[in-house]
């Protein structure tokens, strides 16, 4: 099966969750085996692991014919896409858009992640999909995300071939409810056109059906995995805090989605209960500045630490550093940092509203509002052993077995009942 994949972000230039899941999805369908992935991203930089897919470099597809020759083109693109394909999708343009600001390759540039112009990023690319969906051959269209919704879109009625979108997020969960509505009809008309609408937990389906008013029929439930941590991950030690200060962590970006001032709160009453406990509040985000005058006004900032926003190993060492892991958000679709916490040995506690929720067990479930049941959680971690060592140990046993090539083997199947192969 050949699938045409539009994407936003891919490891290891991660800017968001959504980099993490579609590297997952991608390397979780290859290893079904029979799937050939061409995966389109706006500023890929050359050294994404292409062993899953091929990657399509948007900002170097051509929507405006420029007579170069093969080397320039080897020269100025050949790092991040095969310049014999540059070639190809010259022979599909479609219209005249030299009236755009385009470069001497006749292709338009990318900011990369998540810049002001967003909006006009999201539009170029759908304009550019309109090439690609024009040049190579595919059975199925699968767009990750409201970002790439309309460049999937603009793929179905180029090609008439079924759309897949996958529902990362939404803005009712991003906004608490204050929905930008720019936004939303952006997401509307995703679902509106989607054959199949794959969403990452039962939750984000719930709102897909009763905020986007779609068919339950066409609406799945699709959770994420997490990949085996690679050697150097783990060997990273675990210091024994024994005797000394234990340390409990909240990770990800500091926005109103994910609760950070529920953390604060709770970690005030847990310091009026014991000295013996720091908190660290990595990430960054439009919540942090306040986050921190809290921590001062609660008189706690001497037990908070803000690192920053940290990637790659830098996230494994912090959370094995930790004693506790606290995702504490409103509204989380599906939330992968516990899970990566708990292969890590760090008990997690996670609040009810998150979709990571549904699948798991060993961890400790509160109301992300109910900062008294959210501070007893911690407190009790981080002062009984034997309930530490318990959610150390179940917590890893049981994540080890949620894997991407289970959730590829069910993304396959939704493709081939898409396409009317398998009833």
């Amino acid at each position: 099966m050949k699938v045409l994949m539009f994407g936003w972000e891919y490891p290891p230039h991660v800017f968001g969750g959504l980099a993490t899941a579609n590297y997952g999805i991608s390397q979780g369908l290859h290893a079904q085996g029979d799937m050939d992935i061409t995966l389109c991203l706006p500023k890929p930089f050359g050294d994404e692991d292409r062993s899953a897919c091929q990657i399509v470099a948007m900002n170097a597809v051509p929507i405006a014919y420029r007579d170069v020759s093969a080397e320039y083109v080897r020269e100025r693109v050949g790092n991040i896409m095969d310049p014999g394909l540059y070639f190809r999708l010259r022979d599909h343009l479609y219209a005249d858009f030299n009236y755009m600001h385009i470069n001497d390759l006749g292709a338009m540039e990318f900011a990369g992640g998540y810049p002001g112009n967003l909006h006009e990023e999201i539009n170029n690319y759908s304009i550019i999909a309109g090439v690609v969906a024009r040049t190579l051959d595919y059975d199925i269209i699968h767009a990750h995300d409201w970002l790439t919704y309309p460049a999937g879109i603009h793929a179905k009625q180029v090609s008439g071939k079924p759309l897949c979108i996958h529902v990362h997020a939404t803005d009712f969960d991003r906004s608490r409810g204050k929905v930008n509505p720019t936004v939303y009809s952006i997401e509307k008309n995703g679902m509106d056109n989607a054959d199949c609408i794959m969403c990452v937990s039962e939750l984000t389906r719930q709102t897909v059906i009763n905020q986007y008013h779609q068919d339950p029929r066409k609406c799945y439930t699709v959770h994420n995995a997490v990949y085996p941590l690679p050697d150097e991950y783990q060997a990273i030690p675990r210091p024994d805090h024994t005797g000394r200060d234990k340390v409990v962590t909240f990770l990800g970006r500091i926005t109103m989605q994910k609760g950070p001032e529920y953390f604060v709160e709770a970690a005030n009453m847990v310091i009026r209960r014991t000295r013996n406990v720091r908190f660290c509040m990595a990430g960054s985000g439009d919540m942090m500045d306040a986050m921190i005058h809290l921590a001062a006004e609660r008189g706690i900032a001497d037990r908070f630490h803000f690192p920053g926003f940290m990637r790659g190993k830098q996230v494994y060492e912090c959370l094995k550093d930790s004693d506790v892991y606290v995702m504490p958000s409103v509204s989380e679709p599906f939330g992968i940092s516990p899970l990566e916490a708990m292969q890590c040995g760090t008990p997690s506690i996670i609040s009810k509203q998150s979709g990571c929720a549904e699948i798991l067990t060993n961890c400790i479930k509160v109301d992300y509002w109910d900062i008294h049941a959210l501070a007893d959680a911690i407190y009790s971690i981080c002062a009984n052993d034997s309930l530490f060592t318990y959610l150390k140990e179940e917590g890893k046993r049981e994540v080890d077995q949620i894997t991407w090539e289970k959730v590829g083997a069910w993304i396959a199947t939704l493709y081939k009942r898409t396409l009317g192969w398998e009833v």
